[in-house]
């Protein structure tokens, strides 16, 4: 069972999502994004749709590809590119409301937004008062996850 996320980027008051099925916890996800997506690249995953799994690239080497049934270690599976599936692209929402909303929707239990350069972090997890329906600085959130290992 896939710990489902989405992945956004803010542009203004505009939010530009995609559905992430695998690993979407904050040790995985959450660390793939702090470490290895700028603003460049996280607008570049967003517009490829919505994936399977995050991984550290987007893109593959020069003159290399996978598919979805035989990816590559280090780069992100989509189901577009992938698995040749329709309906994947990103969506757009402009409110939080709504893209929180539609982050529940899709039984995310972890969203990460970009927005002015740094990853933001929270949960459609009504119980935690931490992270539910917030936008919590990643790095903070992963530092305090940090501390706590």
């Amino acid at each position: 069972m896939g710990t489902r996320s989405r992945i956004g980027v803010m542009h203004g008051g505009v939010c530009k999502s995609v559905y992430c099925h695998w690993d979407g916890y904050l040790e995985h996800n959450g660390r793939i994004l702090l470490e290895h997506y700028n603003s460049a690249k996280a607008n570049h995953l967003v517009s490829l749709g919505d994936l399977s799994s995050l991984r550290r690239e987007v893109d593959f080497p020069d003159g290399e590809f996978h598919t979805f049934d035989s990816p590559m270690e280090n780069v992100t599976v989509f189901y577009g590119r992938d698995r040749d599936e329709d309906g994947t692209d990103f969506e757009t929402d402009h409110t939080f409301e709504t893209f929180f909303d539609r982050a529940a929707g899709c039984g995310a239990e972890w969203y990460y937004v970009m927005q002015d350069g740094f990853w933001y972090v929270g949960n459609t997890y009504g119980n935690d008062v931490k992270f539910y329906k917030k936008l919590v600085l990643l790095s903070e959130a992963m530092a305090a996850v940090e501390e706590s290992v």
